[in-house]
Parts: structure tokens; sequence; C-alpha cells
């Protein structure tokens, strides 16, 4: 698969999704929290109103928190945009955890978000292959019902499976599509993507079908401490704990050549498609950031 790249957008900027698919962008992605330490939507809804505006460009989330939605709910909904865009839509899925009160909110125990991203994704797999579902696990039970209509996608969008930590990489290798971590260095990528496929190969599928994918920080700016600074500070803003001792390690940062360096450790690592989250040093700054990436940075890694 030739190497491709997508943005993920702030919640208030996805009408520029737009000039993202101009610019030759590969995908545009969407994230979301229910409650956390700065704005967020949910991640479905601009990703419809985002179908409506393009043509071309895949649209992923990045990540759907799926635990906080009732399984079939998750499906219905997914599906919908899957339809809205024309069969465009690609599943990033976490569990999330790293802000207990949404969980506390919805009345899911943070405890149970792993078994029931497990069942969850069992459960979409069923809706829409299947007509006429029989089915009960620990969460879920459906008594002879049918999803209409399905995705657009046979069998449903791919699914990435989104986290850093080991239970991530054998759900990736067992139930997905693709592996997505995020905060991760290249050497930290190639081990998790190894382990990965080899969860896959375990059950009888074939590893070389995941897709190496990350979530990848970046921060352009004319050097390398200057984009050090500022993506430490936005981070630390962003998480709600200290990132300066290592921002170096997590973070694509410095001039453009800079940021093509370090990206090509990742693509050595593995990384097939790149979901860059732009770092700048104000709101307005991010489209024109976007468009440096595209007249700098993509096309040396592309060469």
């Amino acid at each position: 698969m030739p190497l491709q790249f997508g943005i993920n957008l702030w919640p208030h900027q996805w009408q520029e999704v737009s000039r993202i698919e101009e610019l030759g962008y590969d995908s545009a992605w969407t994230s979301e929290h229910i409650f956390f330490y700065f704005p967020t939507f949910d991640a479905l809804t601009p990703l419809a109103a985002m179908a409506a505006l393009t043509s071309r460009i895949r649209l992923g989330t990045a990540v759907l928190l799926l635990p906080l939605r009732p399984a079939a709910l998750a499906a219905k909904e997914i599906a919908s945009v899957d339809n809205i865009s024309g069969g465009r839509v690609i599943l990033g899925a976490g569990v999330g955890g790293e802000y207990p009160k949404e969980f506390e909110a919805v009345g899911v125990p943070v405890r149970e978000r792993g078994a029931r991203a497990d069942e969850a994704l069992r459960v979409m797999k069923l809706l829409y292959g299947q007509d006429n579902i029989r089915f009960e696990g620990r969460f879920t039970k459906l008594d002879g019902v049918t999803l209409a209509p399905k995705p657009v996608q046979p069998g449903g969008p791919p699914v990435w499976i989104a986290g850093r930590s080991e239970a991530a990489m054998r759900r990736a290798g067992r139930l997905g599509d693709g592996y997505l971590p995020y905060l991760f260095s290249p050497e930290q990528f190639r081990d998790g993507l190894a382990k990965t496929r080899e969860y896959a190969d375990k059950v009888g599928r074939d590893p070389s079908t995941i897709t190496g994918a990350t979530y990848q920080f970046i921060c352009l700016a004319d050097t390398y401490n200057e984009a050090k600074t500022i993506a430490a500070a936005d981070l630390s803003r962003r998480y709600n704990q200290p990132f300066e001792k290592i921002v170096d390690r997590y973070v694509v940062m410095g001039s453009a050549s800079e940021c093509a360096a370090r990206l090509a450790d990742f693509v050595e690592a593995g990384v097939e498609h790149f979901i860059l989250v732009p770092i700048v040093p104000a709101p307005n700054d991010f489209m024109p950031h976007v468009e440096a990436y595209a007249a700098g940075v993509l096309p040396k890694m592309r060469a």
C-alpha cells in the first residue's frame, strides 16, 4: 500500500475538510470525548458533516470511544455515516479511560471498558454481515434483529484498534483490520505492530492484512527548539500532565526537513498511514501548517 497521510481536525475546524481534500491528503479524522480537559465534539456528527463536503478522501474516527455506547447503537451510527459518505469510513476505535468521569456519566464502569469494546466489535461484525441476528453476551442481547441499511463497505468499515497497551495489541490482532497507537516512538511502534501481527497469526488471520497506522503529533517551526517549546506546552495542557521530558520521543518536530526525517523513522518501523495531529502556536495557524506539510513535508516522504 502506498504511504498515506491524514489530518486530525480540531472539532471547530471540520469545515476545512474540503481544503484538506484539495491539498491531496488521503484521509481526515475526528476525535471525541464526552468530557475532557479541552472542548470536544463527538466523533461521528462532524464526520457526517465532513462527508457532505468531500467526495474522495477517507473519513475516520481517531478515535471513537466504543465502550461509551451500547454496541447496537454504535453499529447503527457507524453504518449511517458510512452510507452518507458513500463507503469512505475508517473506524478508529479505542477504549479510553483517561477521563473516568465520562464513563461515570453514562453508567459504564471504567473497569469494563475493554470487555465492552471486544463484545461491541463482535456485535458489529454480526450486524453488518448477517440478518436476523440472535446474540446474548455480557452486555448485549439481540433477539432476531436485522440492521438496515447495512454499511456500503461489505462487512462494515475497516476497524483500526487504538491504544498503547498489550490488550490493545491483542484486540487489534484478533478483531481489527489495523493497529493505531499514539504517543509511541518508532521503536515502540515496531514492537507493537509485530505483537499485533503475532496475535493475528495465532487466531488464523493473515498478519499482513493488519494496517500499521499511527496518531502522530507534529509541530512545524523554524527550529527544533522552537517547536519543542510549543509542543511541550500544548501537550501538557491537553493531557493535564508534564510533557517537557518526553516530547522529544513522541512528537515529530522542527523544520520541514527535520519532520520528514523523523517521519521516515516511523515508516522504517512499519507505519503505512499517518494521522498527523498538528500542534500549532494558535488556532488560526492550523490550516497554514496543514498547507505547509503538504508543500514541504509530504513531497519529501512520498519521494
